[in-house]
């Protein structure tokens, strides 16, 4: 029997919807999971094929999670609407993890903002800008993308990042965004972008708590972030 046979054509105990309903989730390996999301293969590989393929492509489930929409279908036989599906399923995930974990995570410092966006934004070839929405007691309310720019550029507003935070009513906010080059050092513009959203923040009354960017970690910079309070570039 070829490996690439379709798995309508196989034994029933050997297709991975018939095995999970028998024998239940648990019983499944990884790729007949994500095959279950797939559906289907293509001409000349079936679904478990490209499901494996996705496997070898990202090592582990976790690399895979923050795979961006490009990067999954940048497999073969993984289409848009299969890409989609794949991404619903692992937000999912993650929304139940965070609602197993009981309370808003705290986000009182820069190493807790980049352990909460460094796997969404690891991938993205290109720079893009979330903000993150506090209570009173700097804890998680919800963290929105609003931006995505060219490699270098990123268009932000301050209009946008404010009306997020007055409808969410949050007390506090931190700007986060990436640098594909991996280097997380401010540039002159990042600085800028920060100061005139202190002020805007001050006149709205909620205050911009730091400016978080991310990048990687390397032999002579071991931190893969940078905090703009932490260098020195709010006012006092």
């Amino acid at each position: 029997m070829s490996s690439s046979q379709r798995l309508k054509d196989q034994p029933a105990s050997q297709r991975p919807r018939e095995r999970l309903a028998e024998r239940g989730p648990d019983a499944l390996s990884h790729a007949e999971l994500i095959a279950i999301l797939l559906r289907t293969g293509l001409k000349g590989a079936n679904v478990l094929e490209v499901s494996g393929q996705l496997l070898k492509k990202f090592g582990t489930l976790n690399a895979l999670a923050g795979a961006s929409l490009e990067d999954l279908r940048s497999i073969k036989g993984v289409g848009r609407d299969k890409a989609v599906t794949l991404l619903a399923a692992f937000a999912l995930a993650k929304r139940m993890v965070a609602e197993l974990r009981g309370e808003a995570p705290l986000l009182d410092t820069p190493e807790r903002v980049a352990e909460l966006l460094r796997e969404e934004l690891r991938h993205a070839t290109a720079e893009q800008f979330c903000v993150v929405l506090l209570n009173a007691r700097r804890r998680l309310i919800k963290w929105e993308r609003l931006s995505q720019g060219t490699l270098d550029t990123i268009l932000v507003h301050a209009r946008d990042v404010f009306r997020s935070a007055i409808t969410a009513n949050a007390a506090a906010i931190v700007m986060v965004h990436n640098h594909p080059s991996g280097d997380p050092t401010p540039s002159e513009a990042d600085i800028k972008v920060t100061r005139d959203f202190i002020r805007a923040g001050q006149l709205l009354k909620i205050e911009l708590l730091d400016h978080v960017i991310l990048g990687r970690a390397t032999q002579t910079q071991s931190k893969d972030y940078a905090s703009l309070r932490e260098l020195g570039y709010f006012y006092s």
